[in-house]
């Protein structure tokens, strides 16, 4: 189970979010990206010692802050269910044979369609003043 699949299924869920300063966000997960940058609504936020709360109708979190996050069970058990089917499936399309080289034909030769190759155009007028050719 990937971090941000997990996340991605855990959206319109509720979780708590440690930083790496103490302070912890309790609230619905709106969205995430790539970076595990959160967008959390309903927010109560809590301060490093415990004493001091916060409420705030939405936070936005970057990813590299984020020290651990807590998620409900019920989120786990959908990612496992999710990661099971994805594994029967990925079985039966491994049967079939996509291995290399799949749909490129044979015969092409050596070296072609790979770029010029050698110097490409013709040499005729290069390095000789700014393009004009010969004279």
């Amino acid at each position: 189970m990937l971090p941000l699949s997990l996340l991605r299924t855990a959206v319109g869920h509720p979780m708590l979010v440690e930083l790496k300063n103490g302070e912890t966000f309790n609230g619905t997960l709106v969205s995430c990206d790539n970076w595990m940058n959160l967008l959390i609504r309903g927010v109560i936020c809590t301060s490093r010692d415990g004493t001091k709360f916060w409420q705030m109708t939405e936070c936005y979190i970057k990813g590299n802050t984020i020290k651990y996050l807590r998620i409900p069970d019920e989120v786990l058990e959908k990612v496992k269910e999710e990661s099971f089917s994805n594994n029967r499936k990925d079985k039966s399309i491994s049967a079939r044979g996509r291995g290399r080289g799949r749909g490129r034909g044979r015969g092409r030769g050596r070296g072609r369609g790979r770029g010029r190759g050698g110097r490409g155009r013709s040499a005729v007028g290069r390095g000789r003043g700014r393009g004009r050719g010969r004279r």
